[in-house]
């Protein structure tokens, strides 16, 4: 399933740290392969790696402002994470999958146990 983590609004001009949210991810997973050719429009960056559930992925969308995520919940929660912590608190973000089934806000300082709550209230 895919998954998307978003600023909503204007972001001012502001983009993730993509060097920071490399680093996040391969905390996360150890083995990781990324692409940085552009392989469209809206793919700046991806990260393809193992996880638990099976094979997952990642990218960034060129303007750094939105990460789309075709893995298991669990695994877009632990995505999501570290781009919060990675954005300014000032910027809302938004979490949802691509059937908005769940559309929650992302507040900064969100851990992943009150993410799941947050996903699990919408849905």
């Amino acid at each position: 399933m895919t998954f998307l983590v978003m600023v909503e609004g204007d972001a001012g001009g502001w983009r993730v740290d993509e060097d920071a949210l490399t680093e996040a991810i391969l905390d996360r997973w150890a083995d990781v392969e990324i692409r940085s050719e552009q392989l469209s429009e809206v793919r700046s960056l991806i990260w393809e790696f193992e996880t638990m559930n099976g094979t997952g992925e990642a990218y960034l969308h060129v303007e750094g402002k939105c990460l789309y995520m075709d893995v298991w919940e669990d695994d877009a929660i632990r995505l999501a994470i570290p781009f919060r912590r990675l954005t300014p608190g000032n910027l809302d973000l938004g979490f949802c999958d691509e059937g908005y089934t769940f559309d929650v806000r992302l507040p900064p300082g969100t851990s992943e146990t009150e993410l799941k709550d947050l996903v699990n209230a919408a849905g």
